[in-house]
């Protein structure tokens, strides 16, 4: 059997061991100076997820805890996409990806990992971004730190447009 060696999963997977009390989504927008919180809008967040896809992959979340898109008001919801388009532009700039997947699960069944806040994956691509590994090896590589992400997200966001 292959080996990866990632020891930043040992805090995952002790805290899968105890049962979620406080939701992720709510924690952050207690804590906007952590390393994880990217934008926030009137009613929404983006935060790096520490559990990637691939580089630069964000969450985008409404502040209001809400599990479904039908208990978003019309503002939260129109607000929730400007933050992902926010988001989505800020990654065009600083890693400048070929496509994205953007997507909702909606429920446990759906695969939602954390059902009771709604939120919007968005996932920069490169073409060419699957390679060997998770073809043969069923492992991705992700290849920059998140502090390393945010602070190439802070330098493009404090230059001029």
């Amino acid at each position: 059997m292959d080996k990866l060696w990632a020891p930043w999963r040992a805090k995952y997977i002790h805290n899968c061991r105890k049962k979620a009390k406080k939701c992720i989504f709510c924690a952050a927008i207690k804590r906007p100076s952590s390393e994880l919180f990217i934008i926030s809008t009137k009613y929404s967040i983006a935060l790096l997820n520490i559990y990637p896809y691939n580089n630069g992959h964000m969450l985008i979340a409404p502040k209001r805890h809400v599990k479904d898109t039908s208990d978003l008001k019309e503002e939260e919801g129109l607000d929730l996409f400007s933050c992902l388009n926010k988001s989505k532009s800020l990654l065009d700039r600083t890693l400048h990806p070929h496509g994205y997947n953007i997507g909702l699960n909606l429920g446990k069944a759906a695969g939602a990992g954390i059902p009771g806040h709604l939120h919007i994956h968005l996932v920069p691509r490169w073409k060419y971004d699957t390679n060997f590994m998770p073809v043969i090896a069923d492992t991705r590589i992700i290849s920059q730190s998140l502090k390393g992400l945010r602070q190439k997200f802070k330098k493009c966001s404090t230059k001029k447009r």
